[in-house]
Formats: C-alpha cells, sequence, structure tokens
C-alpha cells in the first residue's frame, strides 16, 4: 500500500553528476544540481545559489556535512545536514547525524539516528545571549 518503487525525483537541471564508481575524497562545493551517486569522502557545500539542490540517489554516500538549500537523500549520509530550504528523504534514506531544516519530508522507511531540528530552533540559538548560547551548547552538545 505504501510502497513506491519510483526514482526520486530531480527537481531542476544536473549540472554535476558523481557516478556509481566514483569516490571523491576532499570538499565539494557545487551550484545548481548535484547528483550523486557514488561516494563523497568530505563535505558537500552549495555556493551562493539559492537554487541549489543535491541529490543522494540508492546506492551513493556521503561522509561528512551536506549545505545546501535543496537535499535529496535516498542513500547513506554519515554527518549533519543543513537545508536553508527544503529537505526530502526518500525510502532508502540512511542518515546518522543531525538535520536542520526549513521543511522536512520523510518518506516510510527512511531511517535517521539523530536529530530533527527546525531553523526556527536554529535562528533562537543563534540569536540567544553568549552566555545562554555557550550553556546550551554544553547541553545540547
Amino acid at each position: 500500500m505504501f510502497k513506491s518503487n519510483k526514482p526520486i525525483a530531480v527537481d531542476g537541471p544536473v549540472e554535476t553528476l558523481i557516478g556509481p564508481k566514483v569516490v571523491l575524497q576532499g570538499d565539494l562545493h557545487f551550484d545548481g544540481g548535484l547528483y550523486i551517486e557514488g561516494r563523497v569522502v568530505g563535505r558537500v557545500i552549495a555556493g551562493e545559489d539559492a537554487k541549489a539542490i543535491v541529490t543522494l540517489a540508492e546506492g551513493g554516500s556521503i561522509q561528512g556535512e551536506v549545505r545546501a538549500p535543496v537535499v535529496v537523500i535516498n542513500g547513506q549520509v554519515d554527518g549533519d545536514i543543513h537545508a536553508s530550504g527544503r529537505v526530502q528523504l526518500a525510502p532508502k534514506a540512511r542518515i546518522t547525524g543531525d538535520v536542520h531544516y526549513q521543511v522536512v519530508e520523510m518518506a516510510a522507511g527512511a531511517v535517521l539516528t539523530g536529530r530533527l531540528v527546525h531553523a526556527a530552533h536554529d535562528a533562537l540559538r543563534d540569536t540567544a545571549e553568549p552566555e545562554a548560547r555557550a550553556n546550551l551548547t554544553a547541553v545540547s552538545g
């Protein structure tokens, strides 16, 4: 009833493709659409492009932090995800880390070992007095 065998949809053009046999070590900075079928060992960071989208396909993996306006995951991520817009966790998504989001969509079958942190919570934390912020960090860290 809830099962879906459709591939994850890509919201825009893909300018960069990391193929299934590629292992990239080091930080990856990109603009536009990034589609990862292989493995990235390092941070994945979108540039100033407000429409940047990173899509991690089933079988793909990222070991490191992900920062982009839109993040679509259907593979393995070991690290925190920071999306200023939307995060979509597809059925095969496996996340070990915190997911910071504005809007989140999580399909049945996706697994998150970490916390979901809404952007409003991050904003409150960032505007706290420095002394209070240190206490928040110590408590939540």
